[in-house]
């Protein structure tokens, strides 16, 4: 068995690996975007694989990097199916069908447009959880990874090993249980060797409770009547702050009637997805679905077209704009950004990690002037953060589900930069005892 890491491999995005059986039969594992200024250009590159060689495709989960690229492979000679869970499907066609949109604006050739990305739909096969499927020579088992709706790591058994190897996981990303919304990262008795993410493999992360956070952020604003702004990924985070808010307001911990616009079509349409899959929450999401949406409450205010933003700009007293991208590279918190940043009241909130040379990295590292939309904007607001709502394992729950698996005697360390992963490797050999800790570089490949 051997591992080809074409993603992912020293940085945090662009997940992408091939995995060959004993007999020479392969199947891919996600491929998804590299995002950020300085690894962009990797997504132009030539994809070192011969797709047409492929079995079947199986996506973790529908998070850009690592779905982001999945329409390329038809360009590719790709003719096979691609194994998902139903939530990740329906969160994946949202994603691309929006990256294509967006590539129209873009001055380099998109990677792919909406009929390439419809026709890759349609290799998508839909599976469940804890049910397992075959896939060239592989039998492949989803498993609950707790990082957004329908994120799944993968059991995979290669059914003609020529090794000891014959089972091995592939985490995707793990998510940072306890959540808001999902169930607990899933546990499986055992592994030959583990490809694992290394996000946050270098650090714990905060004690601080978020919904304090968000409750001491609002309070501020009501205050003052004043705005806060707070940039949110589509994709679970915007559902988890429509969440904590709805029960922030029948606690009285804010104030009823304080309006909040929720500004991303793209959100709205994955919160309409979330409902759709109530099997895939916690218990307590569960519970709230029996009679209501857990992600209503009295005033919020969902803008459907562009134009909402002369509503929000009229809307009088506080009020508190949620709106895309996370880290405030584009979407329509940009505008937002402009228009609110010079004025004193307003109250920015970043809730997710600011990647390098982004807007939001660059307010949070204290710039009071910066150019939005080649517009130079002076900053006077006030500029927060909580890094305690990420929705990736800290280093102590990567340590915590690795050891849940008896056997495992390779671990590879992806999904992270250089740092996070040699900071793990390290706490892995010294915790668990497990020496043969490899960290992948880009296009090599291993034989297990």
């Amino acid at each position: 068995m051997k591992i080809k890491f074409l993603g992912a491999a020293g940085t945090v995005t662009g997940s992408s690996y091939v995995l060959t059986s004993g007999s020479g039969k392969s199947i891919l594992i996600d491929l998804g975007m590299f995002q950020g200024p300085e690894v962009d250009h990797l997504n132009y590159q030539q994809y070192e694989y011969d797709c047409g060689l492929l079995s079947g495709a199986v996506l973790t989960h529908a998070h850009l990097d690592h779905c982001g690229r999945l329409p390329i492979l038809l360009k590719k000679g790709f003719t096979e199916s691609i194994f998902m869970t139903s939530a990740t499907a329906d969160l994946a066609e949202l994603s691309l069908l929006d990256t294509a949109k967006i590539a129209l604006e873009d001055e380099r050739q998109p990677l792919f447009d909406k009929a390439l990305a419809e026709q890759a739909f349609q290799r998508f096969k839909r599976v469940a959880y804890r049910e397992p499927f075959t896939v060239g020579d592989f039998t492949v088992t989803m498993r609950d990874a707790g990082h957004i709706l329908g994120s799944a790591y993968l059991e995979i058994i290669d059914n003609k090993p020529d090794s000891p190897i014959k089972k091995i996981v592939f985490s995707g990303d793990l998510g940072n249980s306890p959540d808001e919304l999902l169930p607990d990262i899933e546990r499986i008795e055992s592994a030959d060797a583990v490809v694992m993410e290394s996000t946050y493999g270098d650090r714990l992360h905060p004690v601080a409770n978020p919904i304090d956070v968000i409750a001491a952020e609002i309070n501020a604003v009501e205050a003052i009547g004043g705005t806060l702004l707070i940039p949110a990924f589509s994709l679970h985070r915007t559902q988890e702050l429509m969440h904590i808010i709805r029960h922030l307001k029948e606690k009285g911990k804010v104030k009823e009637d304080t309006q909040i616009f929720m500004d991303s079509p793209m959100a709205n349409a994955a919160t309409t997805i979330y409902t759709r899959y109530p099997e895939d929450f916690n218990a307590h999401i569960k519970e709230e679905m029996n009679s209501s949406s857990p992600f209503t409450f009295p005033g919020i205010v969902v803008i459907h077209k562009y134009k909402g933003k002369r509503l929000i700009a009229e809307a009088l007293g506080a009020k508190v704009i949620i709106a895309g991208s996370g880290m405030m590279t584009g979407g329509r918190i940009v505008g937002h950004a402009a228009t609110y940043l010079p004025i004193p009241s307003t109250r920015l909130l970043l809730v997710g990690w600011q990647g390098e040379q982004t807007l939001g990295r660059m307010l949070l590292e204290g710039d009071r002037k910066v150019k939005i939309a080649d517009q130079d904007v002076s900053v006077k607001a006030t500029v927060t953060d909580t890094q305690s709502m990420s929705s990736h394992a800290d280093q102590q729950q990567l340590i915590d589900w690795l050891q849940s698996m008896k056997g495992v005697q390779k671990v590879f360390l992806t999904h992270g930069d250089n740092e996070p992963r040699q900071a793990l490797a390290a706490k892995i050999t010294k915790d668990l005892a497990i020496n043969d800790v490899l960290l992948p570089r880009m296009h090599e490949e291993i034989s297990l």
